[in-house]
């Protein structure tokens, strides 16, 4: 079994350790463009052409499944990638998981980009998601990229500024990019420094298991964590094979993977 994700950068980690938890048997095939990001700032029919070019890249090596790892291009390449790949390949995308966090009740906050905080797209995830419940939505600008560069002061300073943003009593916090899950306990630190006492714990809720599970489900692939450590790793950078680049290496989930049974890249 062959699982491949794809994403402008190293957002796509968390959901490929996500996969390798669930499948440790399950090679990986990892398509990102370091080239052409970051995709945020981009017009949509130019994410459309850079995601296209990403998915190709991981198609030609003919996995079972591929996962967007992105929340940019499942907002603006998700079409166009399944009318191409799919029925041959399953196309799973990356939604922000508002309707979990809106399940627990309480006041929730969504941390996005500042293209997608106050979107259409978002809004629309609220109105179906979230209809009734407090919703703020956090804008969190230059923190994609810092955790792109592994830029400890740069992390530091953009996550203590959206932190200052969202509301000390809230229940919830959706991490609506997928960078952001990589830094995930820095993010709770921030927000719950400070927080008043009696309240119930914060809970973050991101997509990296939702996505792996729902792509070993759309290839009919049962979980199975006991399963030998035996899965290939490949790493494409704008398409061509390489090592996992260092800036992932400063990750939990990034370690995980570079650990495991690397493809030597070809040159």
């Amino acid at each position: 079994m062959k699982i491949a994700l794809m994403d402008s950068g190293i957002g796509l980690l968390a959901a490929a350790a996500a996969v390798r938890r669930l499948r440790p048997d399950a090679d990986l095939v990892l398509s990102s463009d370091p080239d052409g990001m970051p995709w945020g700032p981009r017009t949509p029919e130019e994410v459309t052409e850079r995601a296209l070019t990403v998915a190709r890249a991981a198609a030609a090596h003919r996995p079972d499944a591929l996962i967007v790892a992105c929340n940019t291009a499942s907002v603006h390449a998700l079409p166009a990638l399944r009318a191409e790949l799919e029925p041959g390949l399953p196309v799973i995308g990356t939604v922000p998981a508002i309707k979990p966090a809106a399940a627990g009740g309480g006041r929730i906050a969504i941390w996005a980009t500042p293209a997608t905080t106050g979107s259409p797209y978002q809004r629309g995830l609220i109105r179906d998601f979230a209809d009734g419940a407090e919703v703020t939505e956090v804008p969190c600008p230059g923190l994609a990229d810092a955790v792109e560069e592994a830029d400890e002061t740069a992390i530091d300073r953009t996550v203590a500024a959206a932190a200052a943003l969202t509301p000390s009593d809230a229940c919830a916090l959706v991490l609506g990019c997928t960078h952001y899950e990589l830094v995930a306990e820095r993010i709770r630190a921030a927000v719950c420094e400070g927080r008043p006492e009696g309240l119930a714990p914060l809970v973050l809720h991101g997509s990296a298991g939702a996505v792996a599970a729902q792509a070993l489900r759309r290839i009919d692939a049962a979980p199975a964590p006991a399963a030998p450590s035996s899965g290939l790793l490949t790493v494409l950078l704008s398409g061509r094979e390489s090592e996992l680049p260092a800036a992932a290496k400063a990750y939990a989930e990034g370690r995980v993977l570079g650990a495991v049974n690397p493809v030597t890249p070809t040159h």
